[in-house]
């Protein structure tokens, strides 16, 4: 199913998946047969790259369109008529987004309100919709959640011990990363090949982190929560600390902007480090040398982020009653041999499971999803 120039693309017309993270675009066109025909990568900015401090103007999604169009397969470049739809995927769907949805004007107000809860993917994925119907107004666009596996949670993982009027308000748990963690779940059942229901932890681990149990296929507790902030050390995200903490920085005179600047932006393994928020590069920087010790700050960002994920796979597995498979996704937890080698020794005393690798397919779940929503099978 090579898309050379000139030659028909497939029986039916591709679907184009666009996966907008906090740092880079990730787009690849799927057959109705699933299978991914092309893809492509490129940066995306950091909020923290704009001196605003906003996110990414709608300049950067107006290049972003403009390299699409001209990485595109020719054959496919020109109107967007030869393109099914495109699919996005939007980081937070609150409580009103719980299936694959068309993006109409309507829908698009309401996806903006959703904007403060996660600022470093959201605001960025609507400027580039907002770009691409510029660009291309008869294509149907559809946004697939990151929220909406984790609809399964229990009241009990749900819910933060909060004034009920703060909960009436929708202050709760919704969990993220869910695109992958559905498809990690899916794919350790093929490949263990068993019908009996498997407790499985997803680790997923790349620029932002996660856990997830899932029972029977089916989120029953997460490490993100109301945010993509809470849970695990994360690139250049604090993950959870003590609110306490929050309450003396603003007592102490930190406004919002540098309170919010410094969990999202300076936070993680860039702040732990001092030095970069890639793990990569952190293992390379922490090696002793001849010259004496590795980066100390590297040491330390490393030593950190093990210990609350060592943590929070602790907690997954209580939630489960035990464990069958830990599988581990995104690029930390697909690339990080040290990694799999640090967990597979500290993790004996959970017994008998399997540490899986599964690559992370977050392009092919929403794929997958935006054909059936074709089908008829969801709609809005």
């Amino acid at each position: 199913m090579a898309l050379g120039a000139g030659a028909p693309v497939t029986d039916k017309p591709p679907l184009l998946v666009l996966n907008a993270g906090s740092t880079n675009l990730k787009a690849s066109l799927h057959g109705a047969d699933g299978a991914c025909l092309w893809r492509r990568q490129r940066p995306w900015p950091l909020v923290s790259d704009h001196p605003t401090g906003d996110h990414p103007a709608s300049g950067d999604a107006e290049a972003l369109v403009d390299w699409l169009v001209a990485a595109l397969p020719p054959q496919l470049a020109g109107d967007g008529s030869s393109l099914a739809l495109v699919g996005h995927r939007l980081v937070h769907g609150g409580e009103r987004f719980l299936a694959p949805t068309r993006i109409t004007a309507e829908v698009r107000l309401e996806l903006e309100q959703l904007n403060p809860l996660a600022p470093l993917h959201n605001p960025q994925v609507l400027d580039l919709i907002d770009a691409l119907r510029r660009r291309w107004p008869a294509l149907q666009q559809w946004a697939c959640f990151d929220t909406t596996f984790h609809a399964s949670l229990p009241p009990a993982a749900r819910t933060y011990a909060i004034p009920a009027s703060w909960r009436r308000q929708g202050l709760r748990r919704y969990g993220f990363h869910g695109l992958n963690h559905e498809h990690v779940a899916a794919e350790v059942q093929r490949r263990c090949g068993s019908e009996a229901p498997l407790r499985l932890i997803s680790c997923h681990l790349g620029g932002g982190c996660s856990l997830c149990a899932i029972r029977d296929g089916r989120s029953i507790a997460t490490t993100m929560g109301f945010t993509p902030l809470e849970g695990l050390v994360m690139a250049s995200r604090s993950g959870t600390v003590d609110p306490g903490l929050l309450l003396y920085q603003l007592r102490a005179g930190l406004d919002l902007a540098e309170l919010e600047r410094g969990l999202l932006r300076e936070g993680g393994l860039l702040g732990l480090s001092g030095l970069s928020g890639d793990m990569a590069e952190l293992r390379v920087a922490a090696l002793p040398s001849p010259q004496g010790q590795g980066h100390a700050g590297a040491a330390l960002a490393i030593d950190v982020f093990r210990q609350r994920l060592l943590e929070g796979i602790g907690a997954m597995a209580a939630c489960l009653g035990g464990v069958d498979v830990i599988a581990l996704s995104g690029g930390i937890g697909e690339h990080d041999t040290a990694l799999h080698r640090e967990l597979a020794a500290a993790l004996g005393w959970l017994g008998r499971h399997q540490l899986l690798v599964i690559p992370a397919d977050e392009e092919g779940q929403i794929a997958r999803h935006c054909w059936e929503a074709l089908a008829g099978a969801v709609w809005p």
